[in-house]
Parts: structure tokens; sequence; C-alpha cells
């Protein structure tokens, strides 16, 4: 058993509150679980610190992989309220235009998704909003104590805390670093509207490793042309600061090629960083309780993979999982290493953690074997490029030679 003390909090005059599944934290991971939870008709509480999320950098853009695991879980209609979608995407390498892609892609600001989705919540589940101030675990029934001494009691507990560490920390739970300081993103609005802009969306990748620089992304969110880059940087590094302070200079500099199709990379909005460490976890296979999302592994941004792995940790536990171990009393570690040792859930963290580590050494490695790596790439993408320059010319003869 593990507990987590409170101050000046007297549990024993309140009335417990019995769910079959508690969450702690109401961010994507704990909200989609307790909707679809809640919609399977478990009882569930959802315990968040805020009513309303606030304003927060993290990811603002999913695909089409996890649109599907939206939709799956019977959350796209929710979602597709809350993003801009766009299907016309420049990819420029090497400083020319590589490639056009029509693929679909949704852009949203992050906070906004949240509440979005709270305020989907099923009536049964509003969120309980507090701290946790005690927290208790144990083979049979977790208990809660909030800090105004409200007493939730659940057979499991969810922690869904993403990077927040109090309740890891209570339970024992410690996080391992396998990349600190991996990543840095960054994220601004642009001054050009989208209607100006170009390209409805373009994707430009660094052209050098000494740049360190992975790519930035533009695409249309709302009514205003939102870029995300990513970078191998940490915060205190000088290129930042020099970057935040001008980064309309920076980037007509590291991207010439597209400056003038984004409004010459004109700001108008302060520049918002992230830093991201990669990190897993230990001591996590204890009675009562299951890990989940960020709160369980991070992994970087740069791959845009973070929001599928979450909400592959969301379906196999609603889906197979929870229902399973809700048949059957007790809710003991064994019983809960079925989710750790779970074949989708394992391959999904790891080829997150594995892309993760070789997005960065490709872009930055300076050894042999990542110079004739880059070599290789950039040879065969260059002939991809010439070859599209030959194509195109030639459709531009071909009616004169008819």
């Amino acid at each position: 058993m593990t507990s987590m003390k409170g101050s000046d909090i007297t549990p024993a005059d309140a009335d417990p509150i019995e769910v079959d599944v508690a969450i702690v934290g109401a961010g994507m991971a704990g909200t989609t679980l307790a909707t679809v939870l809640a919609n399977a008709g478990r009882k569930v509480a959802l315990i968040d610190p805020h009513r309303v999320h606030h304003d927060e950098f993290r990811a603002e853009k999913i695909g089409t992989d996890q649109i599907r695991l939206f939709e799956k879980l019977g959350l796209d209609k929710t979602i597709m309220r809350l993003v801009t979608p766009f299907d016309d995407i420049h990819v420029f390498r090497l400083g020319q235009l590589f490639s056009r892609e029509r693929r679909p892609e949704y852009a949203f600001s992050y906070a906004a998704l949240i509440n979005g989705l709270r305020d989907a919540l099923p009536p049964q589940v509003p969120i309980t909003v507090g701290k946790v101030a005690q927290v208790s675990t144990g083979p049979d029934r977790q208990r809660l104590v909030l800090n105004d001494g409200r007493v939730i009691t659940a057979r499991l507990l969810v922690v869904a805390t993403g990077h927040s560490e109090a309740v890891r920390r209570a339970i024992g739970v410690e996080r391992v670093e396998q990349s600190k300081a991996h990543s840095l993103s960054m994220g601004f609005d642009l001054a050009i509207p989208p209607r100006e802009c170009v390209y409805q969306a373009v994707t430009c990748y660094g052209r050098r490793a000494s740049d360190r620089v992975a790519y930035i992304t533009v695409f249309p969110l709302g009514d205003k042309m939102r870029a995300n880059m990513f970078v191998y940087r940490t915060v205190a590094e000088q290129w930042t600061r020099d970057f935040r302070a001008n980064p309309q200079k920076m980037l007509c500099e590291l991207m010439p090629e597209i400056s003038a199709q984004c409004g010459n990379f004109a700001v108008s909005s302060p520049v918002e960083v992230r830093q991201i460490n990669l990190t897993t976890t230990q001591g996590h296979r204890r009675d009562g309780v299951v890990f989940i999302g960020d709160a369980f592994w991070t992994t970087c941004p740069t791959p845009g993979v973070g929001i599928g792995r979450v909400m592959i940790d969301v379906d196999q536990l609603h889906s197979v999982h929870i229902p399973r171990w809700l048949e059957t009393p007790g809710m003991a570690a064994d019983k809960i290493a079925a989710f750790y040792d779970d074949p989708v859930k394992l391959a999904s963290d790891e080829a997150g953690m594995r892309v993760s580590v070789y997005a960065r050494r490709i872009t930055t490695e300076t050894g042999l074997e990542w110079r004739a790596r880059r070599l290789r790439n950039n040879t065969a993408r260059r002939l991809m490029i010439i070859g599209r320059k030959v194509r195109h010319l030639g459709m531009r003869r071909e009616p004169g030679m008819a």
C-alpha cells in the first residue's frame, strides 16, 4: 500500500464517493478515457485541479491515423468541431520544393481542444475539481482524499497527470530520463492571414546538421496561420534567446526558400517554447493503479506520434483491459501487468521512443555513420527533385511539340 500525507485534512468526516474507476488528470488521456468508460456504463470519477484547462503550448496538429483512433472511440464528431482541417501540404527539402502532399491533417489549440472534450463529457461524469491530498492504493480498493476533505474510493485508479509529478511520487513511481533536454518545440502565429499565404500549408526541413533544426510546419488554425518549429536545442542556449527576440530574421536566414510565400515570416505573437525530455517509468507495477499517456512514458513531438500513443493507451484500457479487470474481484499488480505487457501498447511505446531518438540523430549527429546516412538520403532526394523538374519541363514542352 502506498500513501500521500496531507495536512489539515479530516477524511473521516467526509462521505466517500464510490466508483469503478477514479481518473486523476483531465487532459487528453484522462478526459477521453472518462468519456468512453462512462458511455460504456462504468461509474467514473474524473479529478483535476481546474475546471477550465489553462492556455498551454502542446501538440497543435494531428493526422488521419490519430483521427481514426478518435473515430474508433466514438469521439470523432466532438474532435471535428474543434479542429481546422487542411489537405494540401508543400514540402521543402534541401532548399527546394520536394513534394506536394494531398493528405488530411487537422490543426487545433491544445487548451481549446481539451476544454471542448471536457464540455462534451457525459453528464454522469462532471469534473471533480480538487487536488489530491492523500492517496492509498491496494489490491482491492483505492482511496483518494482531496484537499477539501472529499473522499473517493475506486476499484481502479488511473493516473493521467501528464508531466505532473505529485501523485506519481506519492505512489512511489519514478521517471527515468532517457534523453534530457532532447528537443525544443516552438510555436507562434504568423502575421499573414491564410487567404494571403501562397500555400495552404507548408513543411520545410532544416538543411544543415549544424543548424540543429528538424523542420518548421506552417498551417491554418482558425483565421490565422500558425507555425510549429522543432529544433534540437535547449531553452538556455543563446540561439534560443536570439530566436525569441527576433524570429523573423532568423527564419528568413534559415529558410529563405519559403520566406516570401509565408509573409517573410512576420510574427504576430510571442514565441512559445517547450523543452522535451524523453522519459520512461520504473516502479509502476503496483496494486490497484495504472499509469497512462505522458504520466507513464514521454516521447518527442517531432515525429508526430505522441497523441496516437496516448490514444492507443486509452483504447487498449477501455476496450480490452478494464472490462476484464472489473469482471473479477481484486485489482492486484499481476492483473494490472496485462496492460503494461499488452503487445499493442508495447509496440506503440517502443516505436515512439525509437523514432524520437532516430529523428534527432539523423538531424544532428556528425559521426561517419550518420553523415553517410544523410548523404544517402539527400542524394536520393536530389535525384527525386531533378526527376520532378524534368517531368515538369516535359509537360511544358509537350503541347508545342505536338
